[in-house]
């Protein structure tokens, strides 16, 4: 688990990997293959879909780097720590002291602060690097499933953040069905597809009784995510995670008819559509106080209810991008819409 004392180049991982008999996968989505007999278990070799790609697993990975929180803690509620050889995330997600994988984050190192780069995955050994598009992946950045093929690491790509075709947009599933999926599809891979059924039963049936005390469409009151942005916002269409929390809450997402994940629109769209309630995505060098006094200040948003009203609610980033904290935060926001609904 601890970080090797000299980065490996690209070369050395090649000649480690093919040393051990490692195979690169033929797929974009750069999964490496190993041609060692696989377990006597019987469950390997394994074929998983990930975003459209398949990829054949002769066994499990055993040095997986993670990008950003949601992801790591998808990982965490799975029992795979022992699985990573660590994560990169800003230190700006909120207080992990309080979280049910506190022991977790104390065991994995920290690799990194700042972006995921190929350098800490070849630093960390890693053997397969899972993150997402704008979660770590993207071609500016020079960090993507290709890239890391050629470097002999595989990749496992975030569903929230799975590309549709439309000019980069993402989003594929609605986004609990996207948590369901990563949860269900790293099962397989790591062998612990029971442990993976029980997580997605649970959060299935914590969703299902927070919707079950929603009002009825008609009485719903809309909901607008503002995650940051003064000159236009940056919110969540119906690919993120928000969508299904407000939704599942009992509120209408305003933003429901967008076809990405996570996007930016314009202030007269949200002044138009009106929102009951504002959600306040809390992470960042700017706090969630400083967004708030920006909201209630901000001239053209005067005449909008939320403001009007200061039905202003403020939520972890990890509770709002894909993560296992998703259900309870569906709990969370419904209670607080069931306030707003009965104050009228």
């Amino acid at each position: 688990m601890r970080r090797p004392t000299a980065p490996l180049t690209a070369l050395a991982l090649a000649l480690a990997l093919t040393g051990c008999g490692a195979k690169i996968s033929d797929d974009d989505s750069g999964a490496a293959h190993d041609r060692r007999p696989a377990k006597a278990s019987g469950h390997y070799p394994v074929t998983v879909e990930n975003c459209g790609i398949r990829t054949t697993y002769d066994k499990p990975p055993a040095r997986v780097v993670t990008n950003d929180v949601g992801i790591t803690e998808i990982m965490f509620a799975l029992g795979l720590e022992h699985r990573m050889a660590g994560y990169v995330m800003p230190d700006d997600k909120g207080d992990l002291d309080g979280v049910p994988w506190k022991a977790a984050y104390d065991k994995v190192p920290w690799l990194g602060k700042k972006t995921l780069t190929k350098e800490i995955a070849l630093d960390a050994r890693a053997d397969l690097v899972f993150a997402g598009w704008n979660y770590g992946f993207g071609e500016d950045s020079g960090l993507t499933p290709a890239a890391l093929k050629k470097l002999g690491i595989g990749s496992h790509v975030l569903t929230e953040s799975c590309r549709n075709g439309r000019d980069g947009a993402r989003g594929v599933m609605p986004p609990l069905e996207a948590l369901y999926t990563d949860l269900t599809t790293l099962g397989k891979i790591f062998n612990v597809e029971d442990r993976a059924a029980a997580l997605v039963k649970k959060y299935k049936k914590q969703v299902a009784d927070a919707a079950a005390k929603a009002p009825a469409p008609a009485d719903r009151p809309s909901v607008f995510l503002y995650d940051d942005g003064r000159d236009k916002p940056f919110t969540s269409g119906k690919y993120a995670g928000p969508h299904d929390i407000i939704t599942k809450a009992g509120g209408d997402h305003v933003m429901k008819d967008l076809k990405d994940s996570w996007t930016t629109v314009g202030w007269e769209t949200v002044v138009a559509r009106d929102p009951d309630v504002i959600v306040i995505n809390n992470y960042g060098d700017t706090s969630a106080a400083q967004k708030k006094a920006f909201l209630m200040s901000y001239g053209p948003l005067a005449g909008v209810s939320a403001v009007k009203h200061h039905r202003i609610y403020v939520m972890d980033y990890a509770d709002l991008v894909e993560s296992p904290r998703n259900p309870a935060a569906v709990s969370d926001l419904a209670r607080y819409l069931r306030g707003v609904r009965a104050a009228g």
